[in-house]
């Protein structure tokens, strides 16, 4: 079999792929219709309403791409960890760790031109999300400690960190606010869109995903990392380091998570704030499954992910509706992607 017929089968598959997933969510979003009828409001009025919300003008288009952003970032931080065989529930604390080297980095480094400063704060924001998930994955590869308890744990140190600081040693005078000052203007990236929070992050996030699946499948890294994550004891017969892929994997897994924290500190939000995040780091879990943890179905799945959470608020204006149901509708699109991902398992495990 050529190469031409290999692309041609995989392009084929994909297809296939995208269209189960489409029709998942077409019938995930049929029933949360009827549970919409159910709580007293018109399906008709409240989809269009949601829509509206995310995409009905350049305004809702640039919010939603703003929080398409650190979705991205924390759905390639879980996915990738995943490729490994790995489990990476860490991205809320990572993300924060990524925040607070950023906008430590935005407020006490000064003097620097934004050529400069700006990829000092990103790269600072994924080191730091690196160490914690490098940590998580040196328990795991050295102690055996499993790494889904040991991110866990990690996400309540590193949270309640961030909270004590800013609570006091790094708050911004008075301190009648819980947050930090804002980082110098050399550290903030170009608004794309005004009067909204969408900047070039969202550029870099999906530049990002690229550079993540061409390392994954077109790399030497890439391919004896999956060859971990299908079986490490072929892979030790194989000469595969695997120790160090799974702590080299859980590193970079978390420095994905910096970098979600960090472009929210230097794209919208520009100081740290106690509990910033709305939980992008265990959206990234669902994100990255939606996605199949494939870089490039991320994208898509962040995308649907942010445009719910977006469209929700004016759903909930126009209708009444609570805005923790389109949660609901999330968790009927996840349930029928993971029915389309169970079958694609069994059947792949029977032909073998």
């Amino acid at each position: 079999m050529n190469a031409a017929t290999l692309s041609s089968n995989h392009f084929l598959v994909a297809i296939r792929r995208t269209s189960e997933s489409l029709a998942a969510i077409g019938l995930a979003l049929l029933v949360s219709a009827v549970l919409i009828f159910v709580a007293g409001e018109n399906p008709l009025e409240a989809y269009p309403a949601l829509i509206r919300g995310a995409f009905g003008d350049s305004f809702a288009w640039g919010n939603t791409l703003a929080r398409t952003t650190p979705l991205i970032f924390t759905g390639l931080a879980v996915a990738f960890a995943f490729k490994c065989n790995l489990l990476n529930i860490g991205a809320e604390g990572q993300l924060y760790m990524g925040a607070l080297a950023s906008v430590l980095a935005g407020i006490y480094i000064t003097g620097l031109p934004a050529v400069i400063h700006i990829p000092l704060v990103i790269l600072l924001g994924f080191a730091a999300g690196a160490l914690l998930g490098g940590f998580a994955g040196y328990l795991r590869a050295a102690r055996g400690i499993n790494e889904i308890i040991s991110t866990i744990m990690l996400n309540f140190i590193a949270i309640f960190f961030v909270s004590y600081l800013v609570h006091g040693p790094i708050a911004e005078p008075p301190g009648f606010y819980h947050q930090t000052a804002q980082v110098e203007p050399s550290a903030r990236l170009p608004i794309l869109m005004q009067k909204s929070d969408l900047s070039i992050s969202i550029i870099l996030a999906v530049l990002i995903a690229f550079i993540v699946a061409y390392i994954l499948w077109r790399t030497p890294f890439g391919l004896r990392l999956r060859a971990v994550g299908q079986s490490q004891e072929t892979a030790k017969f194989s000469g595969i380091p695997v120790k160090g892929y799974v702590f080299g994997a859980m590193g970079i897994s978390g420095g994905l998570a910096g970098l979600a924290g960090a472009t929210e500190i230097i794209g919208s939000q520009y100081r740290l704030l106690d509990f910033f995040s709305p939980g992008y780091g265990f959206d990234g879990i669902a994100v990255a499954f939606l996605g199949r943890s494939d870089p490039i179905g991320v994208i898509f799945a962040a995308f649907l992910f942010a445009a719910l959470r977006v469209g929700a608020n004016q759903m909930q204006r126009e209708t009444g509706l609570p805005t923790s149901l389109v949660v609901v509708i999330q968790g009927m699109v996840i349930l029928f992607i993971m029915g389309v991902a169970i079958r694609h398992w069994l059947q792949a495990r029977k032909q073998s």
